[in-house]
């Protein structure tokens, strides 16, 4: 992983508007991401989980600007890119790509491969039409661990670790630079999804990609990230290297997520750190942190002031008023 910075998200905030009914207020509005900060480095994957529901791929996405941010910045070539207009982000939606969750909906299935593949580099004008475009796209394949014969195959002809294949040869083939990957094995066989998490790395070895990795699962998250951040209710609440936070989580969110990842032992026998209660409505968030309702840690302060992110240690980041403490 390079020092070199490529991408800084700076304070993203996405809120989507709710229709006026008997059960919701005029004007009111589900907060699914608020006041997001962090960075990416070049050739770094950071990884990012939480229950499902917390603002996960509602971050991805507005990021790479397919859903218009309420707020905030996304520093890319020096330049906010939540500025730029349609014609303007055309230019550079070639280095900003996204991997969808599911390879059976995210596929055209009224295209073939090289259509999938090939329409978006026609558009950016990667190859020309013709012999040229057919052997780029058998290209990209052939890194994507497809055969030259799936070439002219439609995605009902594929199983659901082939489809994810071509899923990744789609972004892939505009040579970007970094990749939004949105829970890109959830939907997979555990056989396939070691096979698509390996041919990633691989792909990130040898291209320099750097990736944000989406996922509820907190064992692939470590296997393949290098940095981790912990979401909840549309907040990052932790975010560390991977070491840090498996053996020294901060938060007690982020407690109860490691205990929750399961042993293949039948005779280990665990200290879960078990958080009680339903998680808070997005429409209508507790005043203080978050957290409080469910936290077995729970003091005053926590139901009357919103904790500050701090650096409790080296490159440790953690939004909790007794960080370090408990």
């Amino acid at each position: 992983m390079s020092e070199n910075k490529l991408l800084e998200v700076i304070n993203v905030t996405k809120h989507f508007p709710i229709k006026s009914t008997k059960l919701f207020k005029p004007k009111s509005y589900v907060q699914a991401v608020n006041n997001v900060s962090f960075k990416i480095y070049e050739g770094e994957t950071l990884g990012l989980v939480g229950e499902s529901g917390c603002g996960k791929s509602t971050l991805g996405r507005t990021i790479i600007k397919l859903y218009d941010a309420t707020a905030g910045e996304v520093i890319y070539n020096e330049e906010n890119i939540l500025e730029y207009n349609e014609k303007k982000m055309k230019h550079i939606r070639k280095d900003l790509q996204i991997i969808f969750q599911d390879p059976y909906s995210s596929l055209n299935p009224r295209l073939n491969v090289f259509s999938i593949i090939g329409e978006a580099v026609i558009e950016h004008k990667i190859a020309n039409k013709g012999p040229e475009l057919e052997e780029y796209v058998q290209h990209v394949m052939d890194e994507c661990g497809l055969s030259p014969y799936h070439i002219y195959r439609y995605p009902h002809q594929f199983s659901g670790g082939q489809r994810q294949r071509i899923g990744i040869a789609r972004a892939l083939a505009l040579n970007p630079k970094f990749i939004v990957c949105d829970e890109p094995v959830s939907a997979l066989d555990v056989s396939i999804q070691s096979q698509i998490l390996n041919l990633m790395m691989d792909l990130q070895d040898k291209l320099g990609l750097s990736y944000l990795f989406i996922s509820h699962d907190l064992s692939v998250v470590k296997h393949i990230s290098q940095r981790i951040g912990v979401m909840y209710l549309g907040s990052i609440i932790e975010l560390a290297d991977k070491e840090d936070i498996y053996k020294n989580p901060l938060h007690p969110y982020t407690r109860a997520l490691l205990s929750a990842i399961p042993v293949p032992n039948p005779d280990f026998k665990k200290n879960l750190g078990l958080i009680e209660g339903e998680i808070p409505d997005n429409v209508d968030l507790p005043k203080g942190c978050k957290f409080h309702a469910r936290c077995p840690f729970v003091k005053e302060i926590c139901k009357e002031e919103d904790p500050p992110t701090k650096e409790v240690e080296k490159n440790h980041f953690c939004a909790c008023h007794f960080a370090g403490e408990i």
